[in-house]
């Protein structure tokens, strides 16, 4: 099926209109001229990692952020590029796929060719194992045509997500100095950046001159941290799902006799669910990071959903829509334990048909309480980084059947007189993963695809490409790199037993902020959401009409722009320089000291190493 990658697609008059949408590209990036700005070398968010990190990326930790200038910037030292020889680069798609991918390629080869028509792009065939038997296609003008702005992953398609292994990172440096290659793009989630990062280490230790430039392209919006506020596709995925929730809003108030329990995309994270929540107001969602915090036992969970449809039928409401993440069942703790001890037992060789009389006493109990049909996906065989097959446990079924268990205990108790209790159960999972971008990941995958082109021209390695101040217009973003390991945190624990391990430094799944200003507003509605039937239908995807600029609540409520204040701290540090000179007066001096002694007091107990300090995934 090789010979299908690449081919023009026959397009839609939609998607022919989508195709000739032109993204717009911050003033830092136009032009053919690279102006770089290079901050202080970064340090990892948690000093008591930075030994550790520092040991297993001793090529590429604590290299300095870098930013791309205007033209008409008035910064003395930056680096000004305005030749650029030929170069050669490849891309792959090593994460599950996600609306506006494509651009990405779209953006790096307009770029490519804007300072070199010499330049070549080759992507890699069937993702990642493509790369590992030097599958290339060359990226053309032509083959982009029926691509731009368009969903999917079917341009050079996508297999296995990873580049771990000893072999594994060895064929893709065999592959990059085969193909001659001086840059690699890798485009994907927080596995992906985590390979890449190793990737980049080992070209460095090696002196392969291929550079490794990531992308962070995820649907589930949890590739976030100081330098990323959200993801390639994250937008689109939740306004998709969002609609798809709406309509199923309406459904449930036009008949007034359903609950619907809808599972969607989020593995460690509730990100989706959230944003979808704020945008759709269904009744209910329960977000995994709140039954992690609150330690929430399956029986606890029910109860909780049980209690909110006899409050809805003391109003003569028998209907609702309740969201949940895919991920949710792994933050269970009693079915997180469970799932630990099956997957320890499927790495002792121990078949499925035996694995239930393996399992502890307690373990036993739990797994015979489960209705037959999440038995036997539970005992599925583990993801490569040893989760359960989330998108295959019928969480929403589960949910569904035991509240319809104990609404009916409830009933017979007389406890409860309301009206039978139905659900219906949807999965959310494939639907919006390859539909036409929005407005905003059209942008905003093209401006990254430019930056990773700016950050090779600079010859950097070990980066992922950034824009920032994302919820201002395209015209106002600021672009720049920042390096893998700044990203970087080493987990010292597990699921919150007691049970500390130290894992290895890598990029790991942002969860939702609890203390975060999106959550802070799904409180504030969780009351009326619940009670008032207060549903939001924000439409279809819209790309030309006043629709068409809204961006993700969660990504405009929040006060992010990390990249640009680290910028705005250099130029006042500057300032002081400035002021503050051999020579100066005493009071100045003074002054100054005074100041800086508060301040360095304040940072240094801020920035204290967290022993000890848990976070859950």
């Amino acid at each position: 099926m090789d010979s299908d990658f690449g081919k023009q697609r026959e397009l839609s008059d939609l998607q022919k209109q989508r195709a000739l949408y032109q993204p717009e590209l911050p003033p830092c990036l136009q032009g053919t001229t690279v102006r770089v700005e290079y901050g202080d070398g970064t340090t990892a968010l948690d000093t008591a990692d930075s030994h550790t990190i520092s040991r297993y990326f001793p090529n590429t930790y604590g290299q300095p952020l870098a930013h791309f200038l205007r033209a008409n910037a008035k910064v003395p030292d930056a680096q000004i590029i305005s030749e650029h020889p030929a170069i050669r680069v490849g891309i792959v798609f090593s994460g599950r796929q996600s609306p506006g991918g494509h651009n990405v390629i779209w953006g790096i080869h307009n770029a490519l060719k804007i300072h070199n028509p010499k330049n070549v792009l080759l992507g890699f065939v069937g993702g990642t194992d493509g790369l590992f038997a030097q599958k290339t296609l060359e990226v053309t003008d032509d083959i982009l045509s029926t691509y731009k702005n368009q969903g999917g992953y079917d341009l050079l398609g996508r297999t296995r997500d990873q580049i771990r292994t000893t072999e594994q990172v060895n064929a893709a440096l065999a592959a990059c100095n085969a193909l001659k290659l001086d840059g690699l793009v890798i485009i994907g989630g927080v596995t992906s950046n985590t390979d890449a990062a190793q990737l980049a280490e080992t070209f460095a230790e090696a002196k392969c001159p291929t550079k490794v430039v990531g992308v962070p392209v995820t649907l589930n919006g949890d590739l976030k941290n100081q330098f990323v506020e959200t993801d390639v596709g994250f937008d689109t995925i939740c306004k998709v799902n969002s609609q798809l929730i709406s309509n199923v809003c309406t459904d449930a108030l036009s008949a007034e006799k359903y609950y619907y329990f809808i599972r969607l995309m989020g593995r460690k994270a509730s990100h989706v669910a959230l944003e979808c929540t704020l945008q759709s107001h269904p009744n209910m969602v329960i977000l995994g990071e709140e039954v992690v915090t609150s330690k929430l036992t399956l029986f606890d969970i029910t109860k909780q959903i049980c209690d909110a449809v006899q409050a809805r039928a003391d109003q003569d409401k028998y209907h609702g829509v309740v969201l949940l993440p895919e991920g949710l069942i792994e933050s269970i703790p009693e079915v997180y334990a469970l799932l630990q001890e099956i997957h320890g037992l499927h790495s002792q060789g121990v078949s499925m048909d035996n694995i239930s009389s393996q399992l502890s006493p307690w373990a036993s109990a739990l797994f015979e309480f489960l209705p037959p049909f999440i038995k036997k996906q539970l005992l599925l065989l583990p993801e490569s980084d040893d989760s359960a097959q989330l998108s295959q446990i019928e969480t929403e079924k589960l949910l569904a059947h035991l509240v319809e268990t104990e609404m009916n205990k409830r009933t017979k108790a007389g406890t409860y007189k309301g009206k039978k209790f139905n659900a219906i159960c949807l999965f959310f999972g494939y639907q919006a993963r390859g539909s036409l971008p929005s407005k905003f990941d059209c942008d905003y995958a093209y401006v990254l695809g430019h930056i990773c082109y700016h950050i090779l021209a600079a010859g950097l390695n070990g980066y992922m490409a950034t824009a920032t101040n994302l919820k201002s217009p395209v015209n106002k973003w600021k672009c720049g790199a920042a390096p893998f390991t700044a990203m970087m945190t080493v987990k010292r624990h597990s699921r919150g037993f007691g049970n500390l391990s130290i894992g290895k430094a890598a990029i790991h799944p942002a969860t939702v902020d609890l203390k975060g200003k999106a959550y802070e507003l799904l409180r504030q509605s969780a009351a009326r959401f619940l009670m008032d039937d207060n549903y939001r239908n924000p439409g279809p995807l819209q790309f030309d009409s006043p629709g068409a600029d809204a961006k993700a609540v969660s990504l405009s409520v929040e006060d992010q722009d990390y990249m640009g204040r680290i910028k705005q701290l250099q130029e006042y540090l500057d300032k002081v320089r400035t002021i503050v000179k051999p020579g100066c007066s005493q009071d100045v001096l003074k002054a100054a000291l005074s100041a800086m002694a508060s301040v360095t007091d304040i940072l240094s107990v801020m920035s204290t190493p967290s022993n000890g300090q848990q976070t859950y995934l």
